[in-house]
């Protein structure tokens, strides 16, 4: 899940300066809007949040650099900003204005619900050398330097030093934290891991008062799969490198093909050139958080591990393949070219650290970490593939609307609505890959961590959340949920995809059977599967920011269903349906402030 502070935003799209506008009326005068139109989209969209500041938020003193560009079938415009105010970047200040056509105001999306205006920087008392010495302390490791920023969350307008902090004894496998200290009290304000675990620390420790562990039953090689490896049928001069097609034997799918690149006539390299150079790479034991330093899986005849964990590759191919189909599910389902969605490949690490039982999504890398299992609670790496899916998909959301949880505990446990939607939607969006890889040693199903040999057979479920025991997941909307554990939470906005695919009720699904109430007792008919995929993505890159709970995710997706099929339409009516079946209505959404 993405954890509540700014990272190195990725532009996708051609923008790479954002002067700071000068202050400019409530409505600006129609010459300047249409020179700006003219222009670019991007352009258009920053003159018009000044043009509209009552509505946005923006003031005099605050930049907006744009984080992404979407454009709709009907020449609608989406752009994403992030803000930064008297040149400090503003966390919790992102938002997302909506353009016609032609490139006129149609509203806007916005994280903080206040304007920003912090104290000035000659107001900190603290020294950037104290908060880095706070922020080594709170996080136990080695501090990088402070920079100020100013903290929008929560209804604040703080300044504060935001500092990255290394070696963490406080993070699982050591990884990196970032600690916000707020300038004038020195308290504080946040201090959260860089990396998006899919094992939480309440999980890894229930599962230790139960005595339970998780041993994933290995798949088994399917022999019909032969594939090619350009070592034979090759005619004339070589030239190198060049795409190869090969064959992998997995830990958990089998024997899988594998896009590859020959760099000689018997070597190989364990990257796809056809996904835009996406590779796996060794991180041989260490935590490593530079993708540069991982070691190349090579190989001399094209064919990829055993199927055994005594191979180094056999890992390797599994998340190779898990990686690729994911990519691939973006791409086939919404057009989406990369997790950042700017045609760059994406990149993963096995056998990271000494007896790691986890996986992550570590945006410091840019890339996924999988650990080889703990030999405790975890007997074998997580290279599963919804467990692949799912983390990747939190790149999806870091590359997006951000989403962040409203508070970290010591433990490194996450609470919050924002980061329950986070870990929904990619369970959500994992389960989507899953489908839509239809491979026969792990097919696709509305079950979360289903291979990762639990007692209860699952770790999550999007038909009744509340079967999960071991997190405690919650079926329905409730006022305590703004400040429940994440993937707890997460059961809300899940529970509502799937009586949007796939309604109430008994149902038996490609041999699983399901079983979803509603929160009133209320009948849902399901859309299908794929119409639901695709409002809810429509909605997390169109109407999501970092600060979206479950009642500003039922706009969201309301205003996603209206976009594609009408506020008339059987779409739209599903989606207040389904929302309405997991308790979350316009009537009981809480005032602000909370």
């Amino acid at each position: 899940m993405r954890r509540p502070h700014i990272r190195g935003v990725a532009i996708a799209i051609a923008v790479t300066t954002a002067a700071t506008l000068p202050a400019v009326p409530a409505v600006a005068d129609a010459p300047a809007l249409a020179a700006a139109a003219a222009s670019s989209p991007v352009d258009a969209a920053r003159a018009a949040a000044f043009a509209h500041a009552s509505a946005t938020g923006v003031s005099q003193g605050d930049t907006l650099e744009a984080k992404d560009v979407l454009t709709d079938p009907d020449g609608k415009q989406h752009v994403r900003f992030v803000r930064t105010h008297q040149g400090l970047p503003v966390l919790g200040g992102d938002l997302v204005v909506h353009l016609t056509k032609r490139s006129t105001y149609l509203g806007v999306t916005r994280a903080a619900d206040h304007t920003v205006k912090p104290a000035a920087a000659g107001q900190a008392k603290l020294t950037p050398a104290q908060a880095e010495q706070k922020a080594a302390a709170a996080a136990q490791g080695d501090a990088t330097e402070a920079a100020l920023v100013v903290d929008a969350r929560d209804g604040g307008s703080a300044l504060a030093y935001q500092v990255r902090v290394t070696d963490s004894k406080t993070t699982e496998a050591t990884g990196s934290r970032t600690v916000v200290v707020d300038a004038v009290t020195g308290r504080i304000r946040s201090n959260t891991p860089d990396s998006d675990e899919f094992i939480s620390p309440s999980l890894a420790q229930t599962l230790r008062e139960r005595g339970e562990t998780a041993n994933p039953a290995t798949g088994t090689a399917d022999s019909a799969l032969t594939g090619s490896s350009l070592l034979t049928g090759i005619s004339g001069a070589a030239s190198y490198p060049r795409k190869a097609s090969g064959t992998g034997t997995s830990l958990f799918v089998g024997k899988v093909g594998l896009s590859t690149t020959q760099t000689a006539r018997t070597s190989f390299l364990l990257k796809d050139s056809t996904r835009w150079g996406t590779e796996t790479r060794d991180a041989k034991g260490q935590y490593l958080e530079a993708f540069s330093r991982g070691k190349k899986f090579t190989d001399k005849n094209n064919k990829w591990g055993t199927g055994k964990t005594s191979s180094r590759q056999s890992a390797a191919v599994d998340a190779q393949y898990g990686v690729t189909k994911t990519l691939d599910f973006y791409k086939k389902t919404f057009g989406r070219k990369g997790i950042k969605n700017n045609s760059t490949g994406a990149r993963a690490m096995v056998h990271f650290g000494t007896k790691v039982g986890n996986a992550f999504w570590d945006s410091a890398c840019g890339c996924m970490l999988y650990g080889d299992g703990d030999g405790d609670l975890f007997k074998k790496p997580l290279v599963v593939l919804d467990v692949t899916g799912h983390e990747l998909t939190h790149g999806v959301v870091d590359a997006t609307a951000a989403l962040e949880p409203t508070r970290v505990d010591r433990d490194g446990n996450q609470f919050g609505e924002p980061g329950s939607l986070n870990e929904s939607l990619a369970d959500i969006f994992g389960t989507g890959m899953e489908f839509a890889t239809n491979n026969s040693k792990d097919a696709g199903d509305y079950l979360v961590g289903e291979k990762l040999g639990l007692d209860q057979k699952f770790l999550r479920r999007l038909d009744e959340p509340s079967r999960d025991k071991l997190e405690g997941t919650i079926d329905y909307w409730s006022p305590e949920t703004y400040d429940t554990e994440v993937h707890a939470g997460s059961g809300v906005s899940s529970h509502a995809f799937y009586l949007l695919a796939e309604g109430s009720g008994r149902k038996t699904i490609g041999g699983v059977k399901y079983n979803s109430p509603t929160s009133d007792g209320s009948t849902v008919t399901g859309i299908g599967r794929a119409k639901a995929l695709a409002i809810f993505y429509r909605a997390l890159t169109r109407y999501m920011v970092s600060t979206t709970d479950f009642h500003d995710a039922r706009n969201a997706t309301l205003k996603a269903a209206t976009d594609m099929y009408g506020a008339d339409s059987v779409e739209y009516q599903t989606v207040d349906k389904a929302w309405a079946g997991v308790n979350v209505t316009s009537a009981n959404t809480p005032s602000t402030g909370r």
